[in-house]
């Protein structure tokens, strides 16, 4: 029995046992290791961003031979094109698929179709007025996203700033992201008022996540100071936008030449496609080519992270962490 205190309004919605979310990373967060986070207690979330129909299909058939526990798929409206958007969420709907997050521009429209069918939605913004918007338009759960997350960073405040600006008038539950991967984290931002967190690296350095090994051994190597915010990798997402990664020969400005260009050569090979110079794809299992070219994805919790182990690992440890914790405020 854990501890009180993590028993949150969240696990009530998500139906999960403990107030710790997976993200939804593209490529990364598939079937494997969104099964594991539910079934070891967790939230799972598949990252379906601009996927195919087919693999949604696929993935959402895969994690439902893998658990049984409720799962959310991760979608970005404004980062993929309409006619495969529409394709995507009616694929979601005729899978019954138990939840949707949403990221970036708050698409009411979408927000209030989905919960006229009956999906728990979630929004992760990253400042107040995204906040209210998707409250108007109807949504569950918040995912207040700090600047410390790694991969796509759309805001510029810091994760507990925003969270205690966006509890404070929040009439859902407010999930923390952005910095988060010890116990100690994930007390830090309960005591500001949210109802649980969505991890990131936490989870893609573990076996179950589709990242390549290189990613994950980089990211376990990394501290916090480490990770640079940069606006060199653009091919594949529609608008400007900075990732969170760990430099490279992109970030530090090796391949200037040909970013002035827009020349965006093969550098490899993942998912039967080639990947380009300067793309957002991330190395994915069996990826081959120049792995270290390819946007190494990092929050600033890099720091709290020190091995590559389960899923299941991962979340005992928060857990027993979070619960060390609060075992010595009570004593106060």
């Amino acid at each position: 029995m854990s501890h009180p205190a993590l028993h949150t309004a969240l696990i009530d919605l998500l139906g999960c046992d403990v107030p710790v979310l997976c993200a939804g990373m593209g490529g990364v967060a598939r079937h494997q290791l969104a099964a594991a986070v539910s079934n070891a207690g967790g939230f799972g979330c598949l990252g379906m961003v601009r996927e195919p129909v087919a693999r949604i299909r696929a993935e959402v058939a895969a994690y439902r031979q893998l658990s049984e526990r409720p799962f959310a798929v991760n979608l970005i409206p404004a980062a993929t094109p309409a006619e495969l958007l529409r394709a995507q969420v009616h694929a979601c709907l005729e899978l019954k698929v138990p939840a949707v997050v949403l990221f970036w521009d708050v698409d009411s429209a979408l927000i209030r179709l989905l919960k006229a069918e009956g999906v728990l939605v979630m929004q992760q913004i990253a400042a107040r007025a995204h906040a209210e918007q998707a409250l108007e338009a109807g949504v569950d759960a918040l995912i207040a996203q700090g600047s410390e997350a790694g991969g796509h960073v759309w805001g510029t405040t810091g994760s507990l700033a925003l969270l205690a600006e966006i509890v404070s008038f929040s009439s859902v539950p407010v999930v923390a992201c952005g910095g988060i991967a010890s116990g100690e984290a994930l007390v830090a931002a309960l005591a500001l008022g949210a109802q649980g967190v969505c991890c990131g690296s936490a989870f893609l350095a573990t076996h179950e996540a589709n990242a390549h090994d290189y990613h994950k051994q980089q990211l376990v190597k990394a501290g916090a100071g480490d990770t640079v915010l940069s606006e060199r990798f653009f091919r594949n997402w529609p608008m400007t936008a900075p990732v969170r990664v760990l430099p490279n020969a992109v970030t530090r400005g090796e391949y200037d030449v040909l970013y002035a260009k827009r020349e965006t050569p093969v550098i490899g090979e993942q998912d039967g496609r080639p990947v380009h110079l300067f793309s957002t794809d991330s190395p994915l299992k069996g990826a081959q080519g120049k792995l270290a070219d390819m946007p190494i994805y990092a929050g600033q919790s890099c720091g709290q992270i020190h091995q590559i182990c389960s899923a299941a690992e991962r979340l005992e440890q928060l857990v027993h962490q979070a619960e060390c914790v609060l075992g010595r405020f009570d004593q106060f």
